[in-house]
């Protein structure tokens, strides 16, 4: 298990990768902001020079989901997939693959959102089709982006929670 800030990074297989973070806020708000693009467009890959300029989300299962980001300096990176299931509020489960993919196959992604006393765990399993796609993944810095942007949810969490919309 690492602890990468209050990001929960397990391996629970060969094949997968598990991130797990509670947030301070009910699970129908960090539903929200993570399936509506203009949430997701506050907090999702938005560090470090990039910004989220292609969102489309189609939330339903065999809807398609597409983001595309772009940094100071022009360069563009963009990801999608289709949702498999669906269950609002609770679980997601989607496709994965990168434009310029720079891990072998498509992914599939298992989000799950579990609300306790007001405040909400949100844990990402990711199944690849080959450790050696996830390890290659785990040495990415993937962790170090998850990190920053879930920081980034939990601010826009915070304020909405106190009645900002910054």
């Amino acid at each position: 298990m690492k602890y990468t800030g209050n990001l929960i990074v397990t391996t629970p297989s060969d094949r997968e990768i598990a991130m797990s973070r509670v947030f301070d806020a009910p699970r129908h708000l960090v539903f929200d902001a993570y399936t509506k693009c203009e949430y997701l467009k506050r907090w999702l890959g938005v560090f470090g020079g990039w910004s989220l300029d292609v969102c489309e989300i189609d939330l339903r299962v065999g809807g398609a989901y597409r983001y595309g980001w772009r940094n100071v300096s022009g360069a563009v990176m963009g990801m999608g997939g289709i949702y498999r299931e669906l269950v609002l509020g609770e679980r997601i489960v989607a496709t994965e693959k990168f434009d310029e993919s720079w891990y072998e196959g498509e992914a599939v992604d298992t989000t799950t959102f579990s609300e306790t006393n007001g405040k909400t765990t949100l844990t990402t399993t990711v199944l690849y089709v080959s450790k050696a796609a996830r390890d290659g993944v785990l040495e990415s810095g993937m962790t170090e982006g998850m990190t920053a942007g879930f920081d980034a949810l939990a601010e826009l969490l915070a304020n909405h929670s106190n009645g900002g919309h910054s």
